[in-house]
């Protein structure tokens, strides 16, 4: 394992003092770019020194196997570290291109093509769901009665595009007053790897189960983005996936981010851990338990079927981190536009209005916000945005400070590491 990484720290100071890394041609991946003038970094490589020393302690302490982080400011790499083990039972380090699930990480990617297709005049954020899938034209709600069983009673409106960017309209991962009927129908969860069928036939089945609120009332987490995915697909004609890599994955440089795993990238995926008492262990693998039957996945040897605009993609920290800076330079990387500037402010800004959320935090299409820094209680800037995954992945940018971080490891569940509150605050406390 090692400190802090001089060599990121000198190439980011010259690419500063000369503006911009030279002989590097636009469009094409680089680890330090900057299109952008100069701005000497305002993190301090020194106290940096103590957020890999912090994750090289949660790996001695044997509550992670390993973990990767990169932060970029103005574009150009000021950290990068990969600690601890990519497969802590083979002994093979991590590195920082190691390749992770991202699982809800997706949904940035997702939602963004969604507001591709509104640029385009394909969609409107207030069209109701059911004129592109007329499955949802109708849908209902599932009540809570006293003696735990349940009513089922129309929707008050339509759900919306909007709705499903902003996790308002009502739909869950199957839990809820009606969870009886989800699991009887073969739909719980977030995961979709293992099945032999397009995400496409699931969401259609779906759309006659009752959600678990109405529309518009309350933040439910769940299924938003998938359907997203699937009024992707019905718009382009394309499958997400060939939609996601044409748009956004192939030119951003985006090399090793997909929905399934290449055969010859196999010894770069890392291993999934699961938080057992003070310490990890090895999660099964796909299929064995029953209580998480996706293990370490079926991204290698699986169907290869379903692609999950919610939860479905792999990534690496360089990778994702690209994507982040298109977004905090609004909409634009390497001469090239992916949306308007316009676009990635309403993105961004808060659309949640009265419904109750995170105390300090508001939520826009397809991010978290944070609206008071009091309030939300941790290091940060107000106007950052960012989410996470269920491997215990997380990511944000911070447009005030012109940062962005990816931090990626693959813990499920995660038991009671403070990890995520760390990271952050060993970030914010280098800032100079």
């Amino acid at each position: 394992m090692k400190h802090i990484n001089a060599r990121i720290m000198v190439a980011a100071l010259l690419s500063a003092a000369s503006g911009g890394c030279a002989g590097v041609p636009a469009g094409q991946p680089s680890a330090v770019r900057s299109v952008q003038a100069p701005v000497a970094p305002s993190l301090s490589a020194e106290r940096l020194a103590r957020l890999t020393r912090q994750l090289e302690a949660y790996v001695e302490q044997g509550r992670l196997a390993g973990a990767v982080v990169e932060i970029r400011q103005d574009g150009r790499e000021v950290y990068s570290e990969a600690v601890g083990w990519r497969d802590r039972e083979a002994r093979a380090p991590m590195q920082e291109d190691t390749i992770f699930r991202i699982a809800s990480q997706s949904k940035a990617l997702t939602s963004v093509a969604i507001m591709m297709l509104m640029e385009e005049g394909r969609l409107l954020l207030d069209d109701p769901v059911g004129k592109h899938l007329p499955e949802w034209a109708n849908t209902s709600v599932a009540v809570a009665k006293p003696d735990g069983t349940y009513d089922v009673v129309p929707a008050e409106r339509p759900i919306t595009i909007r709705d499903l960017l902003t996790h308002t309209a009502g739909i869950s991962y199957g839990n809820g007053p009606g969870e009886k009927a989800w699991r009887e129908a073969g739909i719980m969860g977030w995961y979709f790897a293992d099945r032999s069928e397009p995400v496409s036939a699931v969401v259609g089945r779906m759309a006659a189960l009752p959600m678990a609120a109405q529309p518009g009332e309350s933040f439910v987490y769940g299924y938003n983005t998938d359907i997203l995915g699937v009024v992707v697909e019905k718009l382009s004609g394309q499958t997400l996936e060939a939609f996601l890599n044409e748009r956004l994955i192939e030119p951003l440089g985006m090399i090793d981010t997909s929905f399934y795993l290449p055969p010859e990238k196999a010894d770069r995926l890392a291993v999934v851990y699961a938080a057992e008492g003070a310490g990890i262990r090895l999660a099964p693998e796909a299929g064995e338990a029953q209580d998480r039957p996706f293990g370490q996945g079926h991204y290698l040897n699986g169907p290869r079927m379903a692609f999950s605009g919610g939860a479905g993609l792999l990534s690496t920290a360089p990778d994702y981190s690209r994507f982040l800076e298109m977004l905090r330079r609004g909409g634009e990387l390497d001469g090239r536009r992916y949306l308007s500037r316009k676009t990635v402010e309403l993105m961004t800004a808060n659309h949640l209005g009265d419904v109750p959320y995170n105390p300090g935090m508001g939520f826009g299409l397809g991010f978290s916000i944070r609206e008071d820094l009091g309030e939300a209680g941790q290091p940060g800037s107000e106007g950052e945005y960012g989410w996470g995954g269920a491997y215990h992945s997380q990511y944000w940018v911070d447009p005030e400070e012109n940062l962005t971080v990816v931090y990626l490891t693959q813990l499920l569940p995660a038991g009671n590491i403070d990890d995520h509150g760390a990271v952050r605050a060993l970030i914010y406390q280098a800032v100079e």
